[in-house]
């Protein structure tokens, strides 16, 4: 039984495959002819001009941002006091907590990269930070409900304010853009 199935097969085989052969020579005489390359010359000046505009924007936003109208919040460890800065000009001094022992909160120069108006801390239990500023990795000024702690180390590492200057700080980044520096 099994020498008739191979026998059947190879006779198949033999018959099929010249047919595939002598089809394949048909479709490649009668297949339809390629497209031109204009349609790649029109998505690509398409592709070039969005990069245009996108370039653009982007010399628009740093024109907007570098005016003397940015905010520079300096929060300072040592007092646990934030000063915010417009164009150089002293605004505000606030109290603020950062990080306690264990904590800490990291020292340096960033601008402002991510805003949330309400937002909840998916590492610490959903803990509610309100007008959250985030400058470096997971770090943020945000304001707190835990009013009576401000003006020493009490947090995670965040530079934490009081739920009104935190709207305040907050609206007026938005704005103008912004810078925290924090040092000793």
């Amino acid at each position: 039984m099994n020498r008739i199935i191979a026998f059947v097969t190879l006779l198949v085989g033999l018959w099929v495959t010249p047919l595939m052969a002598a089809e394949n020579k048909l479709s490649k005489e009668f297949r339809a002819p390629e497209q031109t390359s204009t349609y790649v010359k029109k998505d690509k000046a398409y592709w070039t001009k969005v990069w245009h505009q996108k370039q653009a924007r982007k010399k628009k936003r740093a024109r907007r941002y570098s005016g003397s109208g940015r905010i520079l919040a300096k929060v300072d460890l040592s007092s646990q006091t934030m000063n915010v800065y417009r164009g150089g000009r002293h605004l505000y001094r606030w109290k603020v907590s950062t990080g306690r022992s264990g904590y800490g909160t990291p020292t340096g120069t960033w601008r402002i990269h991510r805003m949330h108006k309400r937002y909840f801390s998916r590492k610490y239990n959903n803990a509610p930070m309100p007008h959250a500023m985030f400058y470096y990795r997971g770090f943020a000024v945000h304001g707190t409900n835990h009013i009576s702690r401000l003006g020493r180390r009490a947090s995670h590492g965040c530079v934490r304010l009081h739920p009104s200057n935190a709207a305040k700080l907050f609206s007026m980044v938005r704005r103008s853009g912004g810078t925290v520096k924090v040092t000793y």
